[in-house]
């Protein structure tokens, strides 16, 4: 049975047409929360998939083992995505082969390459350049401050922390640097669905991240990019060259973009409660709750293509056949009332919202988290330290999400810092 066939409390049930542009990730959920636990729907250019809307069927089915991420082998749509047009831009996503497009032994094999250049001990030894980079963004902003006239806090701190930590880390080049972002900003927006588009992410990822490679090899240094090029388990398996790539871009992508949005989000969602960071000034509320909550009700991830029926699987009375494919919806379950209380959509820094699915759970829990973390928990007290007495200089409802149904974030945070 696919989706169009599904029925939905026993009326046939037309697909849910996900908003491209990421619009109101809430007003979103809602709608979708309405139609029931699970739902049909469309991604962008009529892809067809399920959408999970509470957090209790969300978890299960990321923890689920007949729930794959790898589409060569579970999604009986792979061959049809690669042969139309409207449908090539979501191969940016599962037709690459790194962690997040693996399933069960092949997801285990790439993890235990990648993750012991993730060490306690690098994220640890990174916190000075972490701290050092805030200092350097603060005094920019202090003398943009001295000049009057708001600041896009955005382009001016929350990006270009994160953006130099990475590239720092995985030794990317100077004369890559801007090429590295502007590759991740192309495959985050989902507004534009044309084979164009897709042509153009696929031009940058084969000319790019091979680049990044090339450099790397021929100058080895103490970076992840040399560790992963060099990377050898017990009985000499390594990572090929198709593996190295798509790696790259998962851990580099991910490694900057969502972090920019914590930071933002984070940003925002203060300044829009004020008696929230009056508490946290005062030592009532810690900045770990505060990053937990942002993550939670801003989840720099609102939704992650995709996941694969592996068998029939039935969720709530309604079945999901074998073989279609699942959205991995983090901003449906953060709006659940029925985990988080009737307040679930507002930002509320004492709820102790801990337990969060935003850098997901399991096997799949996000290699790169505590660096995130740590990003966040330097850049967010030392902005509001220095700058006391800043402030949104446009309304909320002025505000524009990145043009992307995955990505929660702002295009771009005005802020009067004194």
């Amino acid at each position: 049975m696919s989706v169009q066939e599904e029925r939905v409390g026993g009326a046939a049930s037309a697909p849910y047409a996900i908003d491209p542009f990421g619009a109101d990730p809430e007003a979103e959920c809602a709608r979708l929360r309405e139609l029931g636990t699970v739902v049909p729907i469309e991604l962008p250019g009529g892809i067809p998939a399920w959408a999970p809307t509470t957090y209790a069927a969300l978890r299960a089915l990321i923890l689920d083992p007949q729930v794959s991420k790898d589409p060569r082998k579970h999604w009986s749509r792979f061959e049809e995505a690669a042969q139309t047009p409207q449908w090539v831009w979501i191969l940016g996503w599962v037709g690459v082969v790194n962690m997040l497009s693996t399933y069960g032994a092949d997801h285990t094999r790439l993890r235990k390459l990648v993750a012991p250049s993730f060490t306690a001990r690098r994220t640890e030894a990174m916190r000075g350049r972490v701290e050092a980079t805030t200092a350097e963004l603060l005094a920019d902003l202090d003398s943009a401050a001295d000049a009057g006239g708001p600041v896009d806090l955005r382009s001016a701190y929350a990006h270009p922390l994160p953006m130099r930590i990475i590239c720092e880390l995985f030794g990317v080049p100077d004369h890559l640097v801007a090429a590295m972002g502007t590759l991740v900003a192309a495959i985050i927006d989902t507004s534009d669905p044309s084979p164009e588009h897709a042509a153009y992410v696929q031009q940058q990822v084969g000319t790019v991240l091979p680049a990044l490679i090339a450099h790397r090899s021929e100058h080895p240094g103490d970076d992840m990019t040399t560790e992963l090029i060099k990377v050898r388990a017990e009985d000499g398996d390594r990572l090929s060259e198709e593996e190295l790539i798509c790696t790259l871009l998962l851990v580099i992508g991910a490694g900057f973009e969502t972090t920019v949005n914590l930071i933002g989000n984070a940003v925002v969602a203060l300044l829009q409660h004020p008696e929230q960071l009056a508490a946290v000034r005062a030592g009532e509320i810690s900045w770990d709750a505060v990053v937990d909550e942002v993550l939670r009700v801003h989840p720099s991830i609102a939704n992650l293509p995709l996941r694969f029926a592996v068998s029939d699987l039935v969720v709530d009375g309604v079945t999901i056949p074998a073989g279609d494919a699942i959205l991995t919806t983090y901003a449906a379950a953060s709006y659940d009332p029925a985990q988080y209380g009737d307040d679930a959509s507002l930002f509320d820094a004492r709820r102790g919202a801990d337990e969060h699915l935003s850098f997901g759970i399991g096997v799949h829990r996000c290699i790169g988290a505590p660096l995130a973390r740590v990003e966040a928990l330097t850049a967010l007290p030392a902005l509001f330290e220095r700058f006391p007495d800043m402030r949104l200089a446009s309304s909320a409802d002025e505000l524009r999400q990145v043009p992307s149904f995955i990505a929660y974030g702002w295009q771009q945070i005005p802020v009067l810092l004194r």
